[in-house]
């Protein structure tokens, strides 16, 4: 009987001892799964942080040509200024735009068209001009008028 017993009891413990693995390796398995997510994430987070990296160095690159550039750009405005202040003419040897015959004749027209529109205003305008009708259209006149779409269905 002692064996029986003996029999019974280790076949039970192995029963238990058995779904207790498989309990323990499914939890096992879990965290198997989980440390590999973890170990994932952390690495595209290196990645991620690489990238970050490498785009602000990019950006700083960028912005260091810009400044340099828009210090050549100032340099190069100032020294056209200081020319262009040099070459301008005081206003005493200042050259016309206009030669002086071309300024007499400018101001011959000016002094004509002057004279026109004194003589323009002077005469006073009685008749209708030209783009108007002498007569009425009755376009405007309160009478009924034949609907030109009357064939059309609805």
């Amino acid at each position: 009987m002692d064996i029986v017993i003996g029999i019974i009891i280790f076949v039970v413990g192995a029963a238990l001892g058995f779904f207790a693995s498989r309990m323990l390796s499914a939890s096992s398995q879990e965290n198997q799964k989980l440390a590999e997510k973890v170990s994932q994430s952390e690495a595209s987070l290196a990645q991620y942080k690489v990238d970050v990296a490498e785009h602000l160095d990019h950006s700083t690159q960028l912005l260091e040509q810009m400044n340099s550039t828009c210090q050549k750009a100032m340099v190069q405005m100032e020294k056209s200024t200081s020319l262009l202040q040099k070459a301008t003419p005081k206003e005493n040897d200042a050259m016309p735009f206009f030669s002086k015959e071309t300024q007499e004749q400018l101001a011959q027209t000016v002094a004509l068209r002057h004279n026109k529109e004194d003589r323009k205003s002077d005469r006073e305008v009685t008749e209708a001009p030209l783009d108007y009708s002498g007569e009425a259209s009755g376009l405007f006149a309160d009478k009924k008028q034949p609907v030109t779409n009357s064939n059309i269905e609805n």
